[in-house]
């Protein structure tokens, strides 16, 4: 899919944004970087063209036009916007995007949709993080250097005037981003909806801080395990990721609106706050509280209060007709049988999983024989664990230990045979998006090598053409060795195929979960049932500290 992001910049420097454009930066600190010599490094592959201005004098140009009318002066005044077009990492294989076809519709979203300002416009083909993703700047003097026709999208009339400023309103970004998705369908590039709010909202600011506190997290453990020490936490988690998670959690559980906030407060210590209709949840460290709004529109009131009156249907309907006690059934056959219920709830209704959680081996527990307060939490907390997975075992019919060790073995084969088909499956997807690429390639440059073989100075025209040749006669290879020497696959095949597979992957990815939760509930319970019976269970390993500093 395309995004387009929007910076306003207050830099005075118009040739920063030159600099950045040209030469290497770091993501993380957005400085350049240098070589041994001190010297800046350009970019290995870039594209970049001047709109109302020479790309290379884009800084003098504006600081003239600024002074001619006397804008952008003071500090606090908006210099330049930058928009950023970037588009999905699948385009490239799958479209045959490249650098200079994006640059070209970079071009034409920049002159239709910014006229009269000078602009760069330079497209990268490294993407962000290294992760190939072709994208285009488009970097604006927010100063109108002429005059032009009025637009639909110009709410005012001085916004087609010269020396009037670029004035971006909430309905001018809708109007962007529906030329976004428009240009990317006519292109028949990857594309979904921008104008649809996002229903998990992660901002640039929190993309961001995540990186950097994963950095620090990680700097941190490896000080520790040089210093022989196990690291408890591996991952860092932004205050808004701990909501989310929070609050998907206990709404998958909750019956009652009452009941979710009870969850939320006692097992996460997160305060709901109503306020005209909308929800913001209070983190246990903070003073101020966080909008639902701001996390995304799965953590809104409309839709918890939709997905809790679904848990209480799925109850009632577990009520009246109750799963069978010592059967596994195959999520396929039931969803088959019940074909009236979506096949991405079939799952969660045949299957809800429980908040079981492992029984605390006090004997091994170095703190809990070192603080008595928190031991006696640990007991506690063992009986009611130990109360739940009596009640499961009543619940499910499991009548013997060997009852539910078939019961185990069962699901755990279920979960190694759909492990291996999606394995599979993924392979044989890499293979395919493997065919397409070169098919993409052996087709663009084919009309090359079609002349290439008519011209009467072959070595000549090779010399002007090596790059589209090589890649032409690479991609023959590739496909010949590939077919076999048999008739290549048409286009139009090899992605029938794509498509059949990517509904493969989905239903081996559903029923691989399914198995995988249901193993790991299960064997929380064999682990449970033989810490109630004093057995020692083998697959549960316990750790004391002095083990592990040892």
């Amino acid at each position: 899919m395309a995004i387009l992001k929007h910076i306003a910049s207050k830099n005075a420097d118009y040739g920063e944004a030159q600099r950045y454009l040209i030469f290497q930066y770091d993501e993380s600190t957005k400085k350049p970087l240098l070589d041994e010599n001190g010297h800046l490094q350009p970019r290995e592959e870039y594209y970049l063209d001047g709109i109302n201005c020479d790309p290379f004098t884009f800084d003098t140009e504006c600081m003239e036009l600024n002074a001619a009318y006397h804008k952008n002066q003071n500090y606090n005044e908006i210099k330049s916007h930058h928009y950023i077009l970037s588009f999905d990492p699948n385009d490239k294989d799958e479209h045959g995007l490249t650098g200079e076809r994006a640059q070209q519709l970079g071009l034409e979203y920049a002159k239709k949709n910014f006229p009269g300002h000078q602009a760069l416009v330079c497209t990268h083909t490294d993407g962000h993080n290294g992760s190939g993703n072709i994208h285009v700047h488009i970097v604006i003097n927010s100063l109108r250097k002429f005059d032009v026709e009025r637009q639909d999208f110009m709410e005012r009339p001085c916004d087609s005037l010269a020396g009037n400023k670029h004035h971006l309103t909430k309905k001018y970004l809708i109007h962007l981003k529906q030329e976004v998705m428009d240009m990317c369908r006519r292109e028949n590039l990857n594309q979904v909806d921008l104008l649809t709010p996002a229903e998990r909202k992660i901002t640039e600011k929190e993309y961001w801080a995540n990186r950097r506190g994963q950095e620090k997290l990680d700097t941190k453990n490896q000080r520790m395990i040089a210093d022989g020490v196990t690291p408890r936490n591996t991952k860092f988690q932004t205050q808004k990721q701990f909501l989310r998670d929070s609050i998907d959690s206990a709404v998958s559980s909750a019956h009652t609106l009452e009941e979710f906030q009870k969850i939320l407060s006692e097992k996460y210590g997160i305060l709901i706050k109503e306020s005209r209709g909308r929800f913001s949840y209070l983190h246990p460290e903070r003073t101020k509280p966080i909008t639902g709004r701001n996390l995304g529109t799965h953590y809104e009131k409309n839709y918890l209060l939709q997905v809790i009156g679904n848990n209480v249907k799925c109850h009632d309907e577990e009520v009246v007709t109750p799963v069978p006690k010592a059967a596994i059934p195959a999520p396929e056959m039931y969803a088959a049988q019940n074909s009236s219920i979506p096949h991405e709830t079939a799952f969660a209704i045949l299957f809800i999983k429980s908040d079981l959680h492992l029984v605390t081996d006090l004997q091994n527990c170095v703190k809990a024989q070192q603080n008595t307060a928190y031991a006696r939490k640990v007991k506690l907390s063992n009986l009611k664990e130990m109360a739940k997975t009596v009640a499961y075992v009543q619940e499910h019919g499991y009548d013997s230990l060997d009852a539910l060790e078939t019961s185990f073995s069962s699901v755990k084969e279920h979960t190694d045979t759909f492990r291996k088909n999606l394995k599979s499956t993924e392979r044989d997807l890499r293979e395919i998006n493997e065919q397409l690429h070169y098919t993409g390639q052996y087709l663009a440059n084919k009309a090359i090598y079609t002349k290439f073989c008519q011209s009467k100075n072959k070595g000549v025209f090779r010399k002007e053409h090596s790059a589209e040749i090589a890649l032409y006669e690479t991609a023959r290879k590739f496909l010949k060795e590939k077919s076999g020497n048999i008739k290549l696959p048409s286009m139009k095949l090899l992605k029938e195929k794509k498509e059949e597979l990517l509904k493969q992957k989905k239903s081996a990815q559903e029923q691989y979960q399914y198995y995988r939760d249901y193993q790991k509930e299960l064997n929380t319970v064999r682990s449970n049932i033989n810490s109630i019976l004093g057995k020692e269970y083998p697959h549960q390993k316990t750790h004391t500290k002095e083990q592990t500093l040892t």
